[in-house]
């Protein structure tokens, strides 16, 4: 007995991570996976069309106005409205006018400078705009655009509500007092005023946008992130961290945070949804992203007068495309969310 117990102890295998545990979990769930290879499909197709892989002549017009999608086939003759020219051969003019001799001479001097005009397509794969753009390409460059803009300002929002969230509840006293000054700040003045205001102030841009959306945007996530803090500082496994010398920031993010972490997820697809619907409306106000970019918003608008003489494709496209984000982002997070909770875990 005496061998038995002067052998050491094996050593207990090392627990699983967090984040490692997460992805084991998101990998039984089959609806998050799929969802994850969607929005991996859309990152993939935005790098693309930043790199001017893909869409990059989404500007030229390449088609009829209003070109009708493939599935559907070329308009009926006449039906674009337009008039023919007369055709035949020339007047003789020479007689009333003097300069009909020099015509010939300034036409042929005017040929060498005339550009050769490219037929257009009568039918292009989603349809053409009233300029004969490629709608399919607009949707794809817009995708960069709008995801964009509504990734970057919910992450910037995200970071601004859960810093100054978990200050406010970890710590209380003079720092939550004055947190919650600013948040009562934010949240007296009307959202729209707020971005009507950061927009004459920083001017119009795809910048502007992220920047305007981020600083009005933390108040939700701050509220939620403050509750959070306050009810898991309290709590015997950070007590304990505490007891053994972990300092105040490895308590904060590295034991308290991954356990508010699914918290964060749903706030983080919430805004994102909701941010891309905000740029849809400040580009359909003149205050979104330049006349020279597309995103979703400026399709939407663009459609909306095209929409009263039947051609629909271009609002079906960005619909599409924005629809099938929004629904894979959106059960994405939720999958995450499970995969993260301490009550699914059993941690709790």
């Amino acid at each position: 007995m005496s061998a038995v117990l002067g052998q050491a102890a094996p050593w207990a295998p090392a627990s699983e991570g967090v984040w490692r545990a997460a992805w084991r979990r998101l990998r039984t769930d089959r609806v998050g996976m799929v969802c994850l290879a969607v929005v991996a499909a859309f990152f993939a197709m935005i790098l693309l069309s930043a790199l001017g892989l893909v869409a990059g002549g989404w500007q030229r017009e390449v088609g009829v106005p209003n070109a009708p999608p493939g599935f559907i086939g070329p308009r009926a003759a006449g039906s674009t409205g337009s008039i023919e020219a007369p055709r035949g051969p020339n007047v003789d003019l020479s007689d009333v006018d003097p300069l009909a001799p020099r015509y010939e001479e300034w036409d042929a001097r005017a040929a060498q400078f005339r550009s050769v005009e490219i037929e257009r397509l009568q039918t292009l794969p989603m349809g053409g705009d009233r300029l004969g753009r490629d709608v399919l390409a607009k949707a794809v460059k817009g995708t960069e655009i709008s995801v964009f803009v509504g990734v970057m300002s919910a992450l910037m929002a995200t970071l601004i509500g859960t810093l100054l969230g978990a200050l406010a509840g970890f710590f209380g006293a003079r720092i939550d007092d004055l947190l919650e000054w600013l948040y009562n700040v934010f949240t007296s003045i009307p959202s729209i005023l707020l971005i009507f205001a950061f927009a004459a102030v920083f001017g119009r841009g795809i910048g502007t946008v992220v920047l305007i959306l981020g600083l009005t945007g933390w108040t939700g996530i701050y509220r939620l992130v403050r509750a959070e803090f306050m009810k898991h500082a309290v709590r015997d496994y950070v007590r304990a961290a505490q007891a053994i010398g972990a300092s105040a920031a490895s308590r904060m993010f590295r034991h308290i945070l991954p356990n508010v972490s699914h918290v964060i997820l749903v706030q983080l697809s919430i805004l994102t949804v909701g941010f891309i619907k905000a740029e849809v409306i400040l580009s359909y106000l003149g205050l979104g992203v330049p006349v020279d970019q597309v995103s979703w918003g400026t399709m939407l608008a663009e459609a909306q007068s095209e929409l009263i003489l039947g051609h629909w494709w271009q609002l079906a496209t960005a619909t599409l495309f924005m629809a099938t984000f929004v629904t894979a982002f959106s059960l994405l997070t939720d999958a995450l969310r499970d995969a993260l909770d301490p009550k699914l875990r059993g941690l709790e």
